[in-house]
């Protein structure tokens, strides 16, 4: 058997999210029909992680073992000429038995780009999150430092939420404008179901003044999901960046995409 690695990415719209549903919707359905395709066998696709519905990947990697010899192309070209539009195979390594792109990463990150004009999106509706009230980037920039470190983030995590412990370490948590729009980076050991937008939540009611900085320490030490902020859109959340073991040498993030950098 050999075990291929991929990176892809995929915009979430039309997609049920990444994991595999009986209807048949998600994007890891469409992977796992047209890899294959190409290996002539029923392949099962593991992702390093599960985005939402309506949860976008600059860069998503994942794995797969098949019996059979391709070359590195066919794993691109030829299992891109399979899916539909709105996912594609950016690249496609050979790896060992040893890498697993869930417990072998060492570090995720998302980006949530948010639009903050009066009017909403046409051009980018469902690719941008909105807020249409002026919104203080650097009030949200110390808000967002509470969360650094090693925490418990119940007051953060989704009901539905399957992690077996709420404990993560953010090891980024940024807000940085452009413009009229705000890029939000958060970087961790690995992260809460919906814990990226809570946290988004409550920044732009901080930014908004509706609370201050402050007040995203006094929710971490709570641990309670009802005094947050509402669980904001899932349009703008993009997963961004992977980090592996060096020695697996594998790309971290993609410059593709038009919010990379």
């Amino acid at each position: 058997m050999r075990r291929i690695v991929i990176g892809l990415e995929y915009r979430g719209q039309g997609f049920c999210g990444w994991q595999s549903q009986p209807q048949g919707c998600a994007v890891q359905d469409a992977v796992e029909a047209a890899v294959g395709a190409i290996a002539d066998a029923k392949t099962t696709v593991t992702a390093a992680g599960r985005t939402d519905t309506g949860v976008h990947a600059a860069l998503q990697v994942a794995h797969f073992d098949v019996s059979v010899e391709r070359p590195l192309t066919a794993w691109v070209r030829g299992v891109n000429s399979h899916l539909p539009e709105g996912v594609a195979v950016l690249w496609a390594r050979e790896t060992d038995a040893s890498f697993h792109a869930r417990f072998a990463a060492l570090q995720r990150g998302y980006r949530y780009v948010l639009l903050n004009h009066p009017v909403r999106p046409g051009l980018n509706a469902g690719l941008v999150g909105w807020h249409h009230r002026p919104l203080d980037a650097d009030a949200m920039n110390r808000a967002a430092l509470h969360l650094i470190g090693q925490h418990d983030f119940s007051a953060f995590r989704a009901a539905e939420c399957q992690a077996k412990s709420p404990v993560k370490e953010l090891r980024r948590a940024q807000v940085e404008r452009r413009g009229e729009y705000l890029l939000c980076d958060f970087q961790a050991d690995g992260f809460l179901h919906h814990m990226v937008r809570n946290i988004m939540g409550s920044l732009i009611q901080v930014g908004a003044g509706m609370q201050p900085a402050e007040w995203l320490g006094e929710l971490l030490t709570s641990r309670d999901r009802t005094l947050a902020a509402p669980t904001f859109d899932a349009a703008g959340l993009y997963l961004t960046h992977i980090r592996y073991p060096a020695h697996f040498a594998l790309p971290e993030h993609s410059d593709r995409w038009p919010f990379a950098t």
